[in-house]
């Protein structure tokens, strides 16, 4: 099947899977994931590779289908899966896609287990994800998605969790959304696998750490 097609049906899959989510997970970001991840791979030289251009953008255009904090039913799980296989992608490229989607999620890597043994097309799609979670559309997101979970806005008494480990970090528990900010969103610019990404992350973590300024001296009445 041409290409042209089969990214039509994929934006369609993402259209119809993530029409039910919020702002924070829903098909724009998908899509801004994919232009970030072919912008990235552009600059770390994959446009000379159709192959891995296509790995990148069906993986970065999908990998949000089935995750486990919107996940409805168990059979969500293979609808990547089941989609490649019918658009006849074959089986290796297919393997490098699902594996960078279950892969890229910072569960992976939280408590700073970093994944070394990851390709180009991993690092760009990954990047390309984390570079969507911070700066200014990372903070509008983080606010919809805690609002969406009616979490509390911030309580100086609610500290950040410091013993973070896989299984802690996926737990349904009650914490404030501010308080992402500093278990998750401050830290992936270090993470970030690829030069273009770094590059990139650099301004947007500059914004989160002068938002978070203000919005202390704010709610302290300082400002």
């Amino acid at each position: 099947m041409a290409k042209k097609e089969i990214m039509r049906k994929a934006e369609e899959l993402v259209e119809k899977r993530m029409k039910g989510n919020d702002a924070s997970h829903d098909a724009a970001h998908a899509f801004r994931v994919r232009d970030l991840a072919l912008s990235l791979a552009r600059e770390e030289g994959l446009s000379s590779s159709p192959h891995s251009m296509l790995i990148v953008e069906l993986a970065a255009l999908l990998h949000d289908i089935g995750d486990y904090k919107y996940i409805r039913d168990p059979s969500e799980e293979r609808i990547v899966e089941e989609f490649l296989q019918g658009q006849g992608i074959e089986e290796g490229m297919k393997i490098k896609i699902l594996n960078i989607i279950e892969g890229m999620g910072f569960k992976e890597e939280v408590g700073g287990l970093t994944n070394r043994n990851y390709s180009i097309e991993f690092g760009v799609v990954q990047d390309a994800d984390r570079l969507d979670a911070i700066g200014a559309i990372g903070i509008a997101r983080c606010f919809t998605f805690g609002g969406s979970r009616h979490r509390v806005l911030h309580d100086p008494k609610i500290q950040p969790r410091l013993d973070l480990s896989k299984e802690n970090y996926m737990k349904k528990v009650e914490q404030t959304t501010v308080n992402h900010f500093h278990e998750k969103l401050l830290k992936l610019k270090d993470l970030m696998k690829t030069k273009a990404g770094k590059k990139r992350a650099e301004k947007r973590h500059s914004f989160m750490e002068d938002f978070l300024k203000e919005f202390y001296e704010e709610w302290d009445g300082r400002a």
